[in-house]
């Protein structure tokens, strides 16, 4: 029996506010913010993504190297990997030239952590 769920997910960042925006504008989910925190909740608020504020020595994950782990990433389903990866790159991501499969592709979101888009 599990004693917990997992309904959001806080990431550091050096702007909250601007990578909020980006995710928000992915998921098609609104912001709220207070104080260096920004959080983007679902329609009907069972999912979450919170963005907080790393006042100094933030460094992004070193994809697809480890010298600075990616310590997590997100993974997105989308109906069309081509659409999906036009809309990431037209909000801000970038795509590394290393892609390790053919179903997901790997961006790098404005802060520089790693995340996929997979197929549905």
């Amino acid at each position: 029996m599990a004693i917990a769920r997992l309904p959001g997910v806080v990431i550091d960042c050096p702007k909250p506010a601007e990578l909020a925006d980006f995710y928000g504008s992915l998921l098609g989910w609104e912001a709220t913010a207070e104080d260096g925190w920004v959080e983007l909740r679902s329609d009907d608020g069972s999912s979450w993504l919170a963005f907080q504020q790393v006042d100094a020595g933030y460094q992004a994950p070193d994809w697809p190297g480890q010298k600075k782990p990616q310590q997590m990433h997100l993974d997105f389903v989308v109906d069309d990997l081509d659409e999906g990866e036009a809309e990431a790159l037209r909000l801000g991501a970038t795509k590394p030239k290393f892609q390790p499969g053919t179903s997901f592709r790997v961006f790098l979101d404005p802060a520089g952590h790693p995340f996929c888009l997979c197929e549905s």
